[in-house]
Formats: structure tokens, sequence, C-alpha cells
């Protein structure tokens, strides 16, 4: 089965609105673990608007089974999960008020950089993952980097899903293809949610894991946290 990662980037956006520790993350964290997920995955960015840095370091105490730490490595990312050491780093090409991720590594342009970052990371035996396109030009120079595996950044897929599923997972599935062929894992996320899972899941077999965070929090408005991470794995299996 894919494994389903938790981003509750939202439940801190939520704590933060009001200030004080509710909800609490490392509380939501342990509890998504508990009904069934198979990861955590955070996102701080520099303004701390919803993930704070203290909270990265406060949930690697509390997470048991994956910890996955997205975000742009600049100096301060990397000084945090290089003494965090989480399971996973997904490495992500956002500036700095970037209001979500919207575009993938250009892995020729930035090659150089990535394998200077992915170095340091390998040095603590953190797996590394590097957002990308669904652009099969950029897996070989993605190889060349040192990652471990590819995240496939969905949105594209999603916006193209209802109207013509066949070609919106075209360039995907030519994607994971080539990534995998390489020797690289293969990861998803950005949009994904109980709509469109299923149908991208099953045409890309390659596929280990998904990160989803705002569409799951807001489906668990209506059916409950509990009940809404097991749709979401009932549509990974």
């Amino acid at each position: 089965m894919v494994r389903l990662s938790v981003n509750i980037n939202k439940i801190a956006t939520l704590r933060n609105a009001r200030g004080g520790n509710l909800p609490d993350v490392e509380k939501v964290a342990s509890d998504c673990e508990r009904f069934g997920a198979d990861g955590i995955t955070v996102h701080p960015r520099p303004d701390e608007r919803h993930i704070k840095y203290s909270d990265v370091i406060a949930l690697k105490k509390v997470v048991k089974t994956e910890f996955n730490v997205e975000g742009f490595p600049d100096p301060k990312f990397l000084d945090l999960v290089l003494e965090v050491v989480p399971d996973q780093v997904t490495l992500v090409p956002d500036p700095p008020g970037v209001l979500t991720s919207n575009a993938g590594w250009d892995t020729k342009v930035h090659l150089d950089f990535l394998k200077e970052v992915i170095t340091h990371l390998k040095s603590k035996k953190i797996r590394t993952s590097i957002f990308l396109d669904p652009n099969p030009d950029m897996v070989i120079a993605a190889t060349q980097t040192g990652t471990d595996r590819i995240e496939l950044y969905t949105e594209a897929f999603v916006k193209g899903f209802k109207s013509d599923p066949t070609g919106s997972i075209s360039s995907y599935r030519s994607t994971a293809q080539k990534a995998a062929e390489a020797g690289l894992g293969i990861n998803a996320g950005h949009d994904l949610n109980l709509l469109n899972l299923e149908y991208f899941k099953k045409n890309i077999p390659q596929l280990s894991e998904v990160s989803i965070g705002h569409a799951l929090i807001c489906d668990a408005l209506y059916f409950g946290l509990e009940n809404t991470i097991q749709l979401y794995k009932q549509k990974l299996l």
C-alpha cells in the first residue's frame, strides 16, 4: 500500500490564529498516527505563519512513524533539519514570500546547489526528496544531485483531472517511469484529495508515498479526523 503522510500545517495555522496552544500540534500529530497515518509532514516557512521552527524540534520527540520536513534549503532551514534529523527532508524551490508551493525544481539550473545541500543531508543519513514538476527532462539531473526520491508536484494533474483524466496523468506516468528506471523513489503531493487520489495511485504504480494536508484537514471538518484518515488510506490500497 502507498504510504500516507499527513501534513499538519493547517492545524498550526488554526492554532496561530488565536495564539496559545489550541489545537495542540503535537497531540494532533500523535492522534494522526493513532488513526492510521504512516507519517507526519510539516513545512516550516521563514515567517512561521503556520508550523514554527520550535514545532519541528518538538515534533521530532513525538512522531513515531516517519517524520518528513519540507522546505527551501536556506541556511536557517538546513541548520534546523541537521539538528533535528528527520526521516526525510523534501526540498522545495519556494521563494520566501510564496503562499504555497507552486513549482518544482529546475534540476539542471540548480544542480550544483542541490548537490551541495544533499551532501550535507546525507552526512546525517537523512533520506532526501526533490519536489519536481512532471517533466522527464528533469529526472536525469535529479539523479545527479544524489537525491533518494522525487516528489511529483501534482497541482497540474488535479486541475486537469475532472475534464481530462487521461491527459492530466500522462506526463506524470512518463516522469515516474523514468525516475524509477533511474533508481529514484516516487513521492507525490499538492492538492490530491478523495476525488482524484485513487486514480493517481492506480496510474503511478511506482508510487511510494503521498503527502496530503489542506484537502485532508478540510475533509476532517465534515467527516472527523480519524474517519478522514481512514478514507484516504482506503484510496491508497
